[in-house]
C-alpha cells in the first residue's frame, strides 16, 4: 500500500477546490484529485521510495514528498518560474506543472494555481462566470 498525501494537505486543498462550481473530489489511482467536467484540475500525490516513478523522476526525488499537479493556460515551459523549486515540469502534458507541498508552501500561490487550472479546463461559460465573480 502506498501512502496517501497528508490529510492536512488534502483538507486544505479541499477548501479551495470544492469552493469552485461543479468541482468534484475523487480518489485517484494514487492520491486525491479534483475534477471539472471529468478533467483533473488538481491532483495531490505522495511520492515515497521512488513511487510513483513518473512523479519521482519529474520531481527529482524518491520522497517522501507530497506534490500537487495542476494545469496552466499555456505551455508550462514558457513560464520561467515553473522551472525552479518548489515547481517542476512533468513531461506527460505540455500544460502541467508540479509543485512540492511542504512547510514552506505559499498557500495563496496554491490557490491561484488551482483556480487558474480549473478555469483552463472548465467550460468557457463557467470559467468566465468564476473569473467575473471571484473576489
Amino acid at each position: 500500500m502506498h501512502p496517501p498525501p497528508p490529510q492536512a494537505i488534502v483538507d486544505r486543498l479541499r477548501l479551495v477546490c470544492l469552493d469552485l462550481p461543479d468541482a468534484v473530489e475523487e480518489a485517484a489511482w494514487t492520491g486525491t484529485r479534483w475534477c471539472i467536467s471529468r478533467k483533473n484540475f488538481a491532483h495531490a500525490v505522495m511520492i515515497d521510495e521512488g513511487w510513483p516513478p513518473a512523479y519521482a523522476k519529474a520531481a527529482g526525488s524518491d520522497g517522501p514528498l507530497c506534490v500537487l499537479t495542476f494545469r496552466t493556460p499555456r505551455p508550462a515551459a514558457e513560464v520561467a518560474r515553473f522551472a525552479r523549486p518548489p515547481y517542476f515540469l512533468p513531461r506527460w502534458w505540455p500544460d502541467i506543472v508540479g509543485m512540492v507541498l511542504d512547510a514552506r508552501t505559499e498557500w495563496d500561490d496554491v490557490e491561484r494555481h488551482v483556480v487558474a487550472s480549473y478555469c483552463t479546463l472548465a467550460p468557457k461559460k463557467l470559467a468566465a462566470w468564476l473569473e467575473a465573480n471571484r473576489g
